[in-house]
């Protein structure tokens, strides 16, 4: 170039910029807080490290609908997916809490001294959540449709923040309804071994 000239990327492009710092902060933070809060709803560190854990499942449906429908990754459907990681935390916090009770009775009764008795548990919690949990999924599916085949000032935007809920009510109820007991077995099958043998009615240990 002729001395005296310099050429600089200015609109769209500068606002992706700006905003994409501002995400690499804000999403962290985000992220943190939601931990926090899942520490103080079930006072656990496992319980709230089993969510985050798991929680990236949930957005894989999201990246595969961005991906069939040629959308590329932007604020809009970082949105959506930062939607998306607080419905799908909402999913893992009434199962666990769901999966937390169904033991807790056991418990009372003196009938969770086996893996047969978590497994049990287990099933009777998970299965208490299947109509809730397609109740939730049938309304949010139901309401996006018409935001992403909708027209009007606006509606890409709106496409790109819808697609990954839409994708995600494919995923998340599978994290929620399959990932999550599975895990909640590992986690509670190890207490189960870690534990000392209950004692029998005669006295001898079993």
């Amino acid at each position: 170039m002729p001395p005296g000239y310099s050429i600089t990327w200015s609109g769209q492009f500068e606002y992706l910029e700006r905003a994409t710092k501002k995400l690499t902060l804000v999403v962290p933070v985000t992220l943190a807080i939601i931990f926090v809060l899942l520490y103080l709803a079930f006072r656990s560190f496992t319980g709230a490290a089993l969510i985050m854990v798991t929680l990236p499942f949930a957005l894989v449906g999201g990246l595969w609908l961005l991906f069939l429908l040629g959308y590329n990754l932007s604020i809009a459907s970082a949105i959506g997916f930062i939607a998306l990681a607080g419905v799908s935390a909402e999913f893992g916090v009434v199962m666990l809490i769901y999966l937390d009770h169904a033991i807790a009775k056991r418990r009372a009764v003196n009938h969770f001294n086996t893996e047969t008795d978590l497994i049990d548990a287990i099933e009777e919690g998970a299965a208490l959540r299947v109509r809730p949990k397609a109740m939730t999924v049938t309304v949010i599916i139901a309401g996006l449709p018409p935001i992403m085949f909708g027209g009007g000032t606006g509606s890409e935007v709106m496409r790109r923040i819808a697609a990954p809920m839409v994708g995600g009510m494919i995923t998340a109820p599978m994290l929620s309804m399959l990932v999550l007991p599975a895990a909640y077995l590992l986690l509670h099958r190890r207490e189960l071994r870690l534990r000392p043998p209950a004692p029998s009615r005669s006295g001898i240990a079993e």
